[in-house]
């Protein structure tokens, strides 16, 4: 399960609080046994859906710690390193790579635009720093970057061995990222939820990296396509599809609403200054959404 490639389900764990906005790692710990439960091949955090930009330098090493005490190695565990600036990159880095992560993750750096100078010497400082696999994150936010570049970083940084593409036209993004980098990426993976899984993987992408709270859907669409292409595959997609719909006006109090309902976490709070509380009429809809996936949640 550790080994390279990585490939299919690399699922991101939400950041829980408590009803006061206090880290509970409690529910975290509950969140990690039920990604692993759901048959994940792999972990990430904490990054964009972990709400990683709002926790505390503190926090953000709380959590890497809680998830790799809970995983114990039994999966490949992604953490997130990316930081404001290479130096902050560095420290989550290492502290990363000295609690249990088998790899790493990082978006450039996203306060400000940086020129891909920059770009290039914070993806070689945190490759130089510790010596594990190192995903580029190509996101919306910040600079998004060409294959051309991506595929100059992979040439030229050892350690850069994988990309999460999100830059919109994603599947042709992904495609364009695989022939330009050929030899030197072991594997591009979407993002976007698993929105476009079906088309990247058609066009030979390693996998997804969603938000977890229908990992165990996620991970029976995998093994649906893996057993018998697109047929089986498309149809646990279509009955996804509104949910995933759903999820993308809501974002993290999607995901967290879904995993309260689901008896995994206490509290549905979310500290994400960009979101909103779900409404009434949201939560009728989502009881509509689950309901009609019922069959296919453990």
């Amino acid at each position: 399960m550790l080994s390279r490639p990585y490939r299919g389900v690399f699922t991101i764990p939400v950041t829980p609080f408590q009803e006061d906005g206090l880290l509970d790692l409690d529910s975290l710990k509950q969140v990690v046994e039920f990604c692993i439960a759901c048959g994940a091949h792999g972990l990430v955090a904490p990054v964009n859906a972990s709400e990683f930009s709002a926790l505390s330098d503190s926090e953000r090493t709380q959590v890497v710690e809680c998830i790799a005490e809970v995983n114990a190695g039994r999966l490949p565990f992604v953490v997130g390193s990316s930081g404001v600036s290479k130096e902050v990159a560095v420290h989550f880095a290492r502290h990363g790579a000295d609690h249990g992560a088998h790899a790493l993750i990082a978006i450039p750096p996203y306060v400000r635009k940086p020129h891909l100078d920059e770009i290039r010497r914070y993806y070689e400082a945190i490759a130089s720093a510790v010596d594990l696999p190192l995903f580029i994150q190509n996101h919306p936010v910040g600079v998004p970057m060409s294959s051309t570049f991506l595929a100059q970083l992979c040439r030229e940084v050892p350690n850069i061995l994988y990309i999460k593409e999100e830059i919109a036209p994603v599947t042709p993004s992904l495609t364009a990222d695989l022939e330009a980098c050929g030899d030197h990426v072991e594997g591009v993976f979407g993002g976007q939820a698993g929105k476009f899984i079906l088309e990247e993987l058609r066009r030979g992408g390693a996998g997804t990296m969603p938000a977890c709270e229908v990992t165990d859907v996620h991970v029976q669409l995998w093994d649906a396509y893996q057993q018998d292409g697109d047929s089986k595959a498309r149809e646990i997609f279509n009955r996804l599809v509104p949910l995933l719909n759903f999820e993308s006006l809501h974002s993290v109090n999607a995901y967290k609403e879904v995993l309260k309902r689901r008896g995994i976490i206490k509290s549905a709070f979310v500290r994400s200054s960009d979101t909103r509380p779900l409404d009434r009429y949201d939560h009728a809809e989502l009881d509509i959404l689950l309901a009609e996936l019922s069959d296919l949640l453990m």
